[in-house]
């Protein structure tokens, strides 16, 4: 091989190699919270939709992607509502009010029901925009619990988990947080765990991926 194709050949393999870690580590994150932005009130939140209009949002929602709504579910944990995403989006999600945490332990019960490209829920937590927050996501098609870091606007794998996450049933996923340390339940046992620094504050959500039709019920949020 003379000297220009060997040049060739390894800016070829750099080029390559630079797209493929950019691919890997997700976008260029947006931070706006610190802890000392943390205005997490003293009492511990719950969302239950029951006391909520059916074909609304609860107070204080905002949705940055798919379609959400409370409607009445049979065999709800907390009946008889549950707010449910129907639609098709790259990633549902929305955000639960404005309060912002550092530590802290959210949790929702689940009910994955349809989905051909995925049948997923999940949590969003330290939310700092729609492009930048951290997911801990449930996924019946694929029986895993993963921990993801979502930064400007892409999505990476900080860490995954084996688990049986079975279609049609409702289960709770619940995520521990206290500085970069991060820990993931599924029906209070211990999946995945991992540390990350991008983000130590911000908003709370729920979030689906793609085709996934998911109920959520019985929300909580507390500081530990």
């Amino acid at each position: 091989m003379n000297n220009t194709l060997l040049r060739r050949t390894l800016l070829g393999a750099s080029v390559a190699a630079a797209i493929l870690l950019a691919s890997c580590s997700g976008g260029q994150p947006a931070v706006k919270y610190q802890p000392a932005n943390a205005s997490a009130p003293a009492q511990p939140l719950r969302w239950t939709f029951d006391q909520d209009p059916v074909g609304g949002l609860p107070p204080g929602a905002a949705v940055f992607s798919g379609s959400w709504a409370v409607r009445a579910e049979p065999g709800a944990p907390s009946s008889p509502n549950a707010l449910c995403q129907t639609g098709t989006a790259e990633y549902p999600a929305l955000t639960l009010g404005e309060a912002v945490y550092s530590d802290l332990v959210l949790a929702a019960d689940f009910k994955p029901i349809s989905g051909r490209t995925d049948r997923a829920g999940g949590l969003i937590f330290r939310v700092q925009d729609k492009d930048n927050y951290y997911i801990l996501r449930a996924n019946a098609l694929e029986n895993n619990v993963n921990f993801y870091r979502y930064a400007g606007g892409q999505r990476s794998l900080l860490k995954d988990g084996s688990a049986s996450v079975p279609s049609e049933q409702w289960q709770e996923l619940r995520v521990e947080v206290v500085g970069n340390h991060l820990r993931g339940f599924l029906n209070d046992e211990p999946v995945v765990e991992t540390t990350d620094d991008t983000f130590t504050a911000g908003q709370v959500g729920l979030w689906t991926k793609a085709d996934s039709t998911t109920c959520f019920d019985d929300v909580t949020v507390r500081t530990p």
